[in-house]
Parts: C-alpha cells; structure tokens; sequence
C-alpha cells in the first residue's frame, strides 16, 4: 500500500512539475534532475520500485535523467551539508523523506515539487490539508503517530501484569504532545510510561539502557526514519536485555 501510494503521488509530480507524462513531447536533449533527500540508501526495496517507476514515463537514468540521492538516517547531524549539496543545483522534482528532509527541502525552495513521504503530513504541518496539499508539497503520510498509540495497546495486552513500559522518541520527529497522549493511554491502562528521547544515532544505547534502569517491563520503539535505520541496532540491544519490544 505504501508503495503505491508513493507511485501515485509521483504521477502528481509528473503532471506538476518540469517532468513530462508519457504523452507529452520531452525536450530534446534535455537532462531532468531528481534530488532526493532519503534516510536509507536509494536501492531500498521502495525507493528502488519508485525509480524504476519513472520510467514508465519515458525517463531513463544515464541518458535523461539524473537522480542525485543522500542517505541521512544514521548520521540525522550531517542533514544540513547533504541538504545543501543536494540543492544547490536546480532540481525539477524533490524527493524528501522523514520530517527533517521536509523541512530543509521547503525551506530550499517554494517552487520545486517536492514528493514527501513521512509519518504525517499534516500534522506536521507540512500542508494545509490531505485532500488539497496546497504550496508545493504532497505525497505519503503513514499515519504512524496514529499507529504508535496501536503499537502500545498490542504491546500492554502482550505482556501480562506489566506495569512500567518505556517508549524510544526520536526528537527529530515526535511531537511533545503525541508522546503526552502515549502517556496518558498508558494511564488508563494502569501502565506508566517513561519516554526515552534521542537525537542521533550514538544516544540510541544509552537511552535503552535508561529503559532497562527504570524497571520497564516493555518497550515501543516509535515510528521515525532515525530509528528506522538502526533498527538492527535496537533489535539486537532489546534481545540482549530480554526487553519485550515493538517497532514500526
């Protein structure tokens, strides 16, 4: 579903910006440019359907188009030069996943479409509805502060008798006021919760070992590309600890 979501949402950037559809004539001799500002390396299984895609639309990488991509989710403190690497040249279309990514590529241009994936669009403020975008942005939301709370319930049922439970944040991209909701569910599911924030890639370890010191029985590691990335990291730390764990 995801998928297609981004593949739909490209059909709109195809129509929207410099981009041709397949029956429109394209420039002769012209070379398209893609920037994509992506928290996993670009042969990720979907952003490798997405560029295969395009082609579909008659543009061939190496021979019309170039797709000039940065990987930030493990190192989120080098965004800012990669940001600025990728658009200090003119792009036809942005490609911008996670909300860190968003927000440098809106505040780089207001006239380049940018294609966003994201947890959620509009309650990051990144447009002023689902149904009509507005501005220069549109594409995926997953909804995932939505499924965070989901995440949590199935969690509490799987651990008969739990009372303390912590959560993984990444400030980058969960709101002060989703992890106080997360919070006061747990309440009323006779849990208390403690939130464990982090920033980069090297604050992962220490905050799980903050979770462990404070008696948490479980453990919901929140949606964000930051923490998506280290995924095998937090996985393998969890097991190490004998933390029942749940991830997006």
């Amino acid at each position: 579903m995801i998928r297609r979501g981004l593949l739909g949402a490209l059909c709109w950037v195809a129509v929207a910006s410099p981009l041709a559809t397949p029956v429109q004539a394209q420039e002769a001799g012209r070379k398209y440019r893609i920037a994509a500002l992506l928290p996993q390396p670009r042969n990720s299984p979907s952003y490798a359907a997405l560029f295969g895609e395009i082609q579909k639309f008659g543009f061939i990488e190496g021979q019309n188009l170039t797709i000039d991509s940065r990987s930030y989710g493990r190192q989120i403190e080098l965004l800012s030069k990669h940001a600025n690497e990728l658009f200090a040249t003119p792009a036809d279309v942005i490609l911008a996943a996670g909300d860190p990514a968003i927000r440098a590529a809106q505040q780089a241009t207001k006239a380049v479409p940018i294609l966003a994936f994201t947890d959620d669009l509009l309650g990051s403020g990144f447009v002023s509805s689902l149904a009509k975008p507005g501005g220069n942005t549109t594409g995926v939301s997953l909804m995932a502060t939505e499924l965070d709370g989901k995440r949590q319930d199935i969690l509490i049922e799987a651990v008969p008798g739990l009372r303390r439970m912590a959560a993984l944040a990444d400030t980058n991209t969960t709101a002060t006021q989703q992890l106080e909701a997360l919070q006061s569910a747990a309440r009323t599911r006779g849990v208390e919760l403690s939130i464990h924030r982090v920033k980069r890639s090297d604050e992962i370890a220490a905050a799980m070992a903050a979770a462990n010191d404070a008696n948490a029985g479980a453990l919901n590691v929140l949606a964000s590309p930051l923490l998506f990335a280290n995924r095998n990291v937090i996985i393998e730390r969890a097991a190490a600890m004998r933390l029942p764990a749940i991830y997006q």
